[in-house]
C-alpha cells in the first residue's frame, strides 16, 4: 500500500469515527432536578436561561399572561420542527433532541408558572465550539412562538 493510500484510509478512519461520536445516540443525563434545569458545563456550546455567567445566558421565554397556553404553544411549536424530537414530555417539561446534519443536540423546556417564563438549555452533546448554533436556535424558536403568540 502507498504511502498516498495509507493516508486516506487513516483520513477516512477518523472521519468515520468522528461521524459516528457526533451522531451518538446516547443522551447525557440533564440532571433536572425539580425547578433547575442542569447546569451549563465550562466550553462554550450551551446555553441557558437559568446560567448566571453572559457566555451561557439567555433570556427564557415569555409567558405572557397564560404561561401555560405559551407552554402548550411551544410543545406544538417544537412539534412541528423537523430538526427536533420531542424525547420527553411531562406537565410542564419538555425534552428534545435537535439534529443538525452529523450532530445531534440536547434541549429543555421547563415552565415556571411563578415566574411567569419558561426557561431553556440547550447544548452540544460532543465537541467544544458549538459556533453559536444552540444560541442560534433557541432564538430561532422564540422568535417563532412569539409570531404565533401575537397571531393568537
Amino acid at each position: 500500500m502507498t504511502h498516498r493510500r495509507k493516508q486516506l484510509l487513516a483520513l477516512l478512519i477518523v472521519c468515520g469515527a468522528m461521524t459516528a461520536a457526533c451522531g451518538s445516540e446516547h443522551s447525557p443525563d440533564l440532571a433536572r432536578q425539580g425547578d433547575r434545569l442542569a447546569a451549563c458545563p465550562a466550553s462554550p456550546n450551551c446555553v441557558s436561561s437559568r446560567a448566571t455567567d453572559n457566555r451561557h445566558h439567555i433570556d427564557p421565554l415569555a409567558g405572557g399572561d397564560d404561561p401555560v397556553a405559551v407552554f402548550a404553544q411551544l410543545e406544538r411549536l417544537l412539534s412541528a420542527r423537523v430538526d427536533t424530537l420531542i424525547t420527553e414530555k411531562q406537565p410542564g417539561y419538555l425534552r428534545v433532541v435537535f439534529h443538525t446534519i452529523f450532530f445531534k443536540d440536547d434541549g429543555e423546556f421547563l415552565l415556571d408558572e411563578k415566574r411567569g417564563v419558561i426557561d431553556m438549555r440547550s447544548a452540544s452533546r460532543v465537541g467544544y465550539w458549538d459556533f453559536g448554533k444552540n444560541r442560534r436556535r433557541l432564538e430561532e424558536i422564540r422568535a417563532a412562538l412569539q409570531e404565533r403568540s401575537a397571531g393568537r
